[in-house]
Order: C-alpha cells, then structure tokens, then sequence
C-alpha cells in the first residue's frame, strides 16, 4: 500500500464515518493486514462502542496525562462478534481474522476531553497518529467535521483525507462546505465515501468514489466486512482499495439467483 494514514472526516454530524471506519479496519485484518482506527472525534467518543469490556486508559489520557506512555495502553481490538450477524461480542463466536483491526479510542469525562481538545494536545495527537504508522500496515483517523483541533491533527497528519457523507441532497451540499473547510487549514480531500441508508433507493445520485450500500446501523451488527459476502461487505472492499491504493485478495462468493433478483 502506498499511503498507510487515512483521515476519514464526516461531512455531517451522523454521516457514518465512525461505523465505516471500524468496517474499513475489519476488511482490512480480514485480508491479513494490521489496521489500527484512532479516535480525533473526542465529543461523541463513538469508537468507544465498538469495544468489548472496560477501557481504562484512552487516547485522551495518552495526549494529556500520560503523555510518555506507549500507545498501545490505550488500545483495544475491535469487538468482532461473530461478524455481525447477531452473535456474542464476548468473543466466543468471534472469526479469527489473519490480521489486527484495533481501536484507540477517546472515552473520558468532560474535563479531560477539554484538555485533550488544545493545541498543544493536538500536536501530542498528530505524534501519537505516527506513532501508529509505525506499527500497523494502514491508520484510519475518524474525525469529526473539520471544526476542532483533534479534527485538524487528524486531517493534516494523514496522508490522504477522505470524506463520508450521506448520499443525499444535504449530504452533497455539505460535503462542498466540507471541502472548504479542509482547504482552510492547509490540507485537500482526496477521495469521498457516500453512505446510503434508504433501501428504497430514493436518494440523490453522487459522484463519490464509492457507495455503501444500506446496512444495519446498530453498533451490534458490526463489523459487516469481518465475514460478510454481501454487498456492503464488496463496497466496503472497494472503499479500501481506492482509500490505500490497495488489491485485496479476499474471494466472495458469487450471490445466488435469489440475490440478484434481489439486487
């Protein structure tokens, strides 16, 4: 892969851009890769809910307070559940993937997010995103729209920035305003993501890069792209080779004539 770090920036507040970010890790351990997810979205704190169990230290502690300690005190791997089709979280029907998908996650009371959303903070941050190039084959950065300075780290650090918005009218229009955003503080958007959520097919055509199709949102049911065959599981396939320039290897089973009638 010839860029590791990808800042995934969501257009719009509920875009998406946390879930496709753990299901672009997932595909990504799936193919037999180490994929680490690093939290700059330090108000909703989502990726926090893709981990099973306690998180004691977090990527808030490690800019802050601890700021001499390895990364890897705050990082947890992905709960894989059985793939995303309803199974225990705790592990026992998890798949065993030939690669990592890990979270460094922000979950952290108000006072010690404030602290950890200053400059000086943020570039304690960009450090830490480096730090994780060093370890994993590819770093995803889940970043709020570009209005924080965790937001800014996260977009100036990487080395491409990719947007997530809703394949809507609004979503469109907001991934313009984004754009400008991004050109503000020094950086580019280099590739788009647009998340559909309407089975029905009643949202607006885009010229995003690629096009998620519907899937379950709750925390519960992902990651789809761990086991999954269906067509998230390809588009999210797609998103990752484009996002690192990448060719993955995983064989999907051709859907059977029930599925494409489907389709």
């Amino acid at each position: 892969m010839h860029a590791t770090t990808l800042a995934l920036v969501g257009a719009t507040g509920g875009a998406g851009t946390t879930r496709t970010a753990v299901e672009l890790a997932a595909l990504g351990a799936r193919d037999g890769r180490d994929v680490a997810v690093v939290d700059a979205a330090f108000t909703t704190q989502g990726l926090s809910e893709y981990v099973s169990g306690r998180i004691g230290t977090d990527l808030t502690t490690l800019v802050t307070d601890e700021t001499g300690a390895s990364l890897s005190a705050g990082t947890y791997p992905i709960a894989l559940g059985d793939g995303g089709t309803g199974g225990d979280s705790s592990g026992g029907n998890a798949p065993d993937l030939p690669g990592r998908a890990d979270v460094i996650p922000a979950r952290a009371p108000f006072e010690r997010v404030a602290r950890a959303k200053t400059a000086e903070a943020a570039r304690k941050l960009e450090r830490r995103i480096d730090e994780a190039a060093t370890s994993y084959d590819a770093v995803i950065v889940d970043a709020a729209p570009v209005g924080s300075n965790e937001a800014v780290a996260g977009v100036t650090t990487a080395d491409r920035t990719a947007a997530v918005f809703p394949a809507t009218t609004h979503g469109r229009d907001a991934l313009q305003r984004l754009r400008g955003r991004i050109a503000d503080v020094g950086g580019g958007l280099d590739r788009s993501i647009a998340v559909a959520r309407n089975a029905d097919g009643d949202e607006t055509e885009n010229d995003a890069n690629v096009r998620l199709p519907p899937t379950d949102p709750a925390v519960a049911s992902a990651p789809t792209a761990a086991t999954g065959s269906g067509a998230y599981a390809r588009a999210v396939t797609a998103a990752f080779e484009d996002a690192f320039d990448a060719t993955v290897g995983i064989e999907f089973e051709e859907p059977g004539l029930v599925d494409r009638l489907r389709s």
